[in-house]
This record gives structure tokens, sequence and C-alpha cells, in this order.
């Protein structure tokens, strides 16, 4: 006992010198409520100028904001002319570029955003290789989003097309014989997210409740089998693993297995959600570090990682659920400004959109502003010494992923992290 406590203890006070070599130390002065109630703008000039006095986004904010979105998307179209033509995936590739044109396009109904969004998803779909079923890496991604783009554009039999093929990759899910896995980035849960975003951009009616029921139900076996043969059916109902892990985070992990079942579109039932995904849910927040962070593997105790695998504490509306997405909240406040760069994955946009998640479930400013402080980084794009992402202009891995939350930033009402929240 005295060695693995001696472990432990270890492992808790080296933490802040390992974050030191992932991440920069946060220079913005936090929120300070009274600087917002003035309705005097000398008095507003302090440390919450990106909103008003009554903690609003600024118009001087926006502004800066969107000349920078217009910036970064010249220097992101400039480099895409060396990105590899055969990568059509959401995450890396050319369908990653359409969903960003989508999302500008929903914020300001630039007739063009479509259209560049229809030229990119186009292309991706020239490139479908028929390897993965996921919206992130797979088929799916392209499928649905050309579904939806063709939706908007009034092209029905276009987006009819691109519906039938994406339905049609299910009988890989759905097999039993499939070596399909089950999350997010390339397996079941990726798959079961194309589906309910079809549904949210076009009409509940676009896939039908049979389909989604169907997915639903092989996710549930899958993790309830697994669950069984670990001997944990008890403690946590619903276990995953990939590669023989299991991860906690979105991307591989629980995390993002856990919240698409959780999505009121899934049709999962209240009493299943109450016996297994509820408990499994508490067996990962018991898992939990002093810090308020997450181990990114259930057998990991090494507190480092913080990134965009955080978002399953803003589920539940439960107020011990809360209380765990404020610590995390303020841990990612001490730690989000990542040098791995500034895109989705592994980078400060993908930690700004947990605060704003968490202003989403509290109403409270001060995360709305500490959102907006992450945008200020990213307004300082590439001057801060971060890595430069293999992919550097893409949807999760660079720029497009930084323009992305830039645009929902100014809008954060109605913010979505892409190709996770609905």
């Amino acid at each position: 006992m005295g060695e693995s406590m001696s472990k432990r203890l270890k492992l808790v006070t080296g933490s802040e010198a390992e974050m030191e070599e992932r991440s920069f130390s946060n220079p913005f002065p936090d929120w300070d409520q009274s600087l917002c109630v003035s309705s005097d703008p000398a008095e507003h000039s302090g440390g919450n100028e990106p909103l008003d006095a009554d903690g609003k986004i600024s118009d001087a904010f926006q502004k800066k904001v969107q000349s920078k979105i217009k910036d970064l998307l010249q220097q992101m179209e400039e480099g895409l002319k060396t990105a590899d033509p055969h990568d059509f995936s959401t995450y890396t590739g050319w369908t990653g570029i359409a969903l960003l044109y989508l999302q500008l396009y929903r914020g300001t109904q630039e007739a063009s955003h479509l259209q560049r969004a229809l030229d990119y998803v186009k292309r991706a779909l020239r490139n479908l290789n028929g390897r993965r079923v996921s919206f992130l890496c797979g088929d799916a991604g392209p499928l649905a989003v050309g579904a939806v783009v063709h939706h908007h554009l009034k092209n029905q039999t276009e987006s009819q097309e691109c519906l039938t093929k994406l339905l049609q990759l299910q009988r890989s899910v759905l097999s039993p014989d499939s070596d399909v896995p089950d999350e997010l980035l390339y397996g079941r849960a990726g798959y079961l997210f194309a589906l309910l975003y079809v549904n949210a951009e076009i009409g509940p009616d676009a896939v039908d409740d049979d389909t989604i029921i169907k997915v639903v139900t092989a996710v549930l076996e899958s993790g309830k089998n697994l669950s069984k043969e670990e001997k944990k059916t008890e403690r946590c109902p619903l276990l995953y693993e990939w590669h023989k892990k299991q991860y906690v985070g979105a991307a591989h992990g629980l995390a993002g297995i856990y919240y698409m079942l959780m999505q009121p579109s899934a049709k999962v039932s209240q009493d299943t959600l109450n016996e297994l995904l509820r408990p499994s849910v508490d067996y990962v927040r018991h898992k939990k570090f002093r810090s308020g962070n997450y181990p990114s593997s259930l057998s990991n105790e090494t507190d480092r990682l913080v990134h965009w695998c955080l978002k399953i504490c803003c589920v539940f509306k439960d107020e011990k659920y809360l209380r765990d997405a404020a610590e995390c909240g303020e841990l990612i406040w001490q730690r989000g400004l990542l040098r791995k760069g500034y895109g989705l994955c592994h980078g400060t946009a993908g930690n700004g959109y947990a605060l704003l998640s968490l202003y989403h479930a509290t109403q409270d400013k001060k995360y709305l502003y500490r959102a907006c402080k992450f945008a200020e980084w990213c307004l300082d794009y590439g001057t801060h010494g971060c890595r430069i992402p293999d992919r550097p202009y893409s949807l999760f891995e660079g720029m497009a992923g930084a323009i992305h939350y830039l645009s929902d930033v100014i809008q954060p009402e109605g913010s979505r992290f892409p190709a996770f929240e609905l």
C-alpha cells in the first residue's frame, strides 16, 4: 500500500511540470463580474472587454472576430491547394471543410458559403473507399453532409441518393461478424451520429426510427457483452474498448459512446438510461483525479491530457454532474491553451467548446467570457510557438477548426461542437 501511495503522490506532484510542457500558462485575467455591471463604456475597458455591459458579446469583439475569420479563410483556402486530394474525411479532409462552410452559411446565410460547402463535399464524395462507417473518418460523414448540403440547395434527388447510400452502410454496422468498433472516431457511435445529424438538419423522418433503434441496440449489446466478460456488469453495465484498451475520452472511448446514446433523438428508453447509462457514467466519474481531470483510459493514472474528451460531464443536469463539469471548466481554464495547437482535437478551440458547453448548461457569463478569451488566443493564430499539425488546414487538426470555433463564439447560444453535438 505504501508503494502505491508513493506512486500516486509522485504522479500528482509531477503533473504541474508535465502540464507546463503540454500547455502555456494562461495569461488572461479571469472573469470579474463587477466589471460587467456598469453601463459606462469607460468603466468597461478592463478585463471583460469581449462582453458588453449586459454580458453579451460586444460589437467591437464581434467585428474583430469576423475580420479574423475572413483573414484565416483566405489563408486556409491557399493552404488547401497542397492538401491530400484523396482525404475525404470530416476529421482531416474535404468533408471537414464542407462542414465549416455549412457552419458559416448557418451564421450568415451567404449563398457563397453554401456553394463552397457543395464544392468540397462533391470532392469528398468522389473519394469514398468503403473502409470505415463513421461520420468523422468514414463514408458516413461525406454522405451525411452531402445529403444536408443538397437539401439546403433543394437538390432533393441528390440529397436522397446520399441518404440511401448512408443507410446502406448499416449492414456492416449491424452484422454480428463485423469488426466495426463501437467508438466515435471509427465505429458504431460515429455512424449513429451521422444518422442523428441528418435528422437534426433535414427533419426527424429523414432516417426512420427503426434504423436508429437497431444501431443503438447493437451498441448497447456490445457494451453489455464486454462488461459481462470483464465481470463489471454491476459496477459498469456498459463497457467498451478500442484496440484492447478501455479509453475514457470522446474520440475512442466511453465518453463519446455514452454521449451519443444519451441524445434524445437516439430513442434510448428512460429505463435503459437509468439502469445502464447512469451507473456507467458514475463508474467513470469515480476515476476522476483530484485536479478535476479524468484519465485517458481506465488503467491510466497519469493526470496530463486536457482536451475535448471532457465534454461528457455536461450531459446530466443532476447537481453532482454539473459540479464535476465546473471542476473540468476550472481545469480547462488553467491548462487549456495547448502547445499542440489551436484545433479542435488536442487544441485551444476544442477546449473552448467545453467552456461554451458549460455556458449553455449554467448560463454563467464567466464561461462565456472564458470562451471568448480562448478565442482571443486563436485570434493570434500562429504567433504562440505551437506545433504545426500534420494537416494544418483541416477541421480537427488545424485552421478550419479554429475558424469554426470563432464563428460559434460570436453566436454562442447556438454553438455546437462539430461532429459531436447536435
